[in-house]
């Protein structure tokens, strides 16, 4: 699993293609009793000296829908084909391996895939809420999801809304993803309900096509690195 890890570290920073896309991957863990502020702590060490240009690094508590009893989630965005992690002492890779060794019960699932649909937002909403799907038409769906973002620009501000692909061993069979933030698992209830107050809601989310919902599950971001 070490050179797994640092393999992952070099297949991020490699520079053989050119691209504006984003990246984004994942490693599900499930992290000892009582361990997660020595994972965190690993964190910031191996972090501190590493400029990242272009990508970031976040650490994720999962909440509902957690499968195979994982617990938390690494995760690294980045854009496509450049050169973005750098400055990671060799030291203190070693110590952060060390670290997450013994403070991890189990490795996940890992998967990756891209960023096709983007709207940023604020920091302090830290609470995810991702479906990973099966649309029948992804051409169609991103279309839809750009449309229905733009319709309802005052009810996601201030919220990350989000679509891309799965590319490599997407969840239980998934080939995509939708992601909104909000600060908590009521403010996303309050969003949902006003958005479903509204007629053409329905008829935007339609227009996105035939898709089957996987599953869903709550993310909170614990610390994110850029």
């Amino acid at each position: 699993m070490r050179n797994l890890f640092f393999f992952l570290i070099a297949l991020l920073v490699s520079v053989d293609l050119e691209a504006q896309t984003r990246g984004i991957a994942f490693n599900e863990i499930r992290i000892k009793d009582g361990n997660q502020d020595n994972i965190i702590e690993a964190y910031e060490k191996a972090m501190e000296d590493v400029e990242l240009t272009g990508g970031v690094v976040l650490l994720q508590r999962i909440w509902k829908g957690a499968e195979d009893g994982m617990t938390h989630r690494m995760v690294w965005d980045w854009e496509l084909g450049t050169d973005w992690f750098k400055g990671l002492d060799p030291n203190k890779g070693e110590a952060f391996w060390a670290k997450m060794n013994n403070s991890i019960e189990e490795w996940g699932a890992s998967y990756s895939g891209r960023v096709l649909s983007w709207k940023d937002g604020d920091d302090d909403n830290k609470t995810h809420h991702v479906w990973d799907i099966k649309p029948k038409n992804p051409k169609q769906f991103k279309i839809g999801h750009d449309k229905l973002v733009k319709r309802f620009k005052k009810e996601f501000d201030g919220r990350i809304v989000g679509f891309g692909s799965y590319d490599f061993n997407g969840p239980n069979g998934a080939t995509h993803w939708v992601t909104v933030a909000g600060k908590s698992v009521e403010d996303h209830m309050i969003l949902y309900d006003e958005l479903q107050k509204q007629d053409d809601f329905y008829l935007l989310t339609s227009e996105r096509g035939e898709r089957e919902i996987v599953r869903d599950v709550e993310y909170e971001i614990l610390k994110l690195y850029r």
